[in-house]
């Protein structure tokens, strides 16, 4: 008899099971142990896969979606292209409204993945009829038969990160995780992970990156909503300029905000100390780790683990531009540059 061919039967089922890698160099002069979850080794290279896969998978069970359907999304590009791939092993349509913020490295990779894009502006409110919140909203009412999995205010954004990726990261920390830091977006990661740590140890402590020029961390601190706090900044996937439900803020222990230079300068860093491509949000998650240490948050005997998020190819005309980042006056020096390229001729 012969052996049967080991395969997946395809792409879906490598979501999930990401490494934890530990971080040595970076984390030298600081205290602590540190370990990233690096979520780039999903098949769509983002944590995104698995909310995606988990949101489509719960509707299909609960009859909203059938075959033939469309889903509708508003994405800064990592959900967008995981409900893409998702949408063409299912069979399904896919329509997506993106921020203009989002790299165009993301928006080609999502037309390439067979996706109906709309950009929208970045910098208008969120209630802005030109908002990729609504605009979703609008093409979900003018298309029949489709369904808007709506990330910010769907509560399976939770369900999915608190069934898989908490219950990874506690298995393979063998239960002494101390502290988990994640970027806070539309909130289902930090806030999935956190639930499950917390319900498994209570003095987990759950530490959200947020950036200035959003109002998370204001909200967490006041339950107010501050408009004053809203302003232009450049991470994408980091940060809201509205509340979103998929966030339990009361899992949460803490927010720090970072800035766009200090995480783009991170991200490369990450590159060149550990060999991890990863995105302009994992620097802004590694730079947030570099400001609590300096607080004093972390001791010799702290678990601390990190969620890098997505993977560095889709930041290439962004963080990873030279160019870019003179445009935005994150270079002042030649020395900062990268490395330059000799031509042999």
């Amino acid at each position: 008899m012969k052996e049967q061919i080991k395969a997946h039967k395809n792409i879906l089922e490598l979501i999930g099971n990401t490494p934890l890698v530990q971080l040595n160099n970076i984390t030298a002069s600081l205290k602590g142990n540190y370990f990233a979850k690096v979520e780039a080794f999903n098949p769509g290279h983002s944590s995104k896969d698995r909310i995606a896969l988990y949101i489509i998978e719960q509707a299909e069970k609960k009859g909203i979606l059938k075959p033939g359907d469309t889903i509708i999304e508003t994405t800064s590009g990592n959900t967008g292209f995981s409900i893409a791939m998702v949408s063409i092993i299912k069979g399904y349509k896919c329509i997506l409204a993106v921020s203009s913020k989002s790299s165009k490295d993301k928006i080609d990779m999502l037309r390439t993945m067979g996706a109906q894009v709309y950009v929208c502006p970045a910098h208008v409110s969120a209630d802005d009829p030109r908002s990729y919140y609504e605009v979703a909203k609008r093409l979900h009412e003018e298309n029949q038969g489709s369904v808007y999995i709506n990330q910010y205010f769907n509560k399976l954004n939770i369900e999915a990160h608190y069934q898989s990726t908490g219950k990874e990261i506690w298995q393979q920390t063998s239960g002494q995780i101390t502290h988990l830091v994640a970027c806070s977006g539309t909130g289902g990661t930090i806030s999935g992970i956190g639930r499950y740590l917390k319900e498994q140890n209570p003095e987990v402590q759950i530490i959200g990156i947020d950036a200035f020029g959003s109002v998370l961390q204001k909200y967490h601190e006041t339950r107010e909503f501050d408009r004053d706090e809203i302003y232009p900044y450049r991470i994408e996937g980091l940060g809201k300029n509205l509340i979103p439900s998929a966030t339990d803020f009361d899992i949460i222990n803490r927010f720090v905000k970072v800035t766009d230079q200090s995480s783009a300068h991170t991200a490369r860093e990450l590159a060149t100390t550990e060999g991890l491509f990863v995105g302009y949000t994992s620097g802004a998650a590694m730079q947030g780790l570099k400001q609590l240490d300096a607080e004093g948050v972390f001791d010799a005997t702290s678990n601390i683990v990190v969620i890098f998020p997505d993977h560095g190819s889709r930041y290439m005309s962004k963080v990873y531009s030279d160019d870019w980042m003179k445009q935005q006056g994150f270079l002042d020096t030649v020395d900062q540059e990268s490395n330059a390229i000799s031509y042999i001729k």
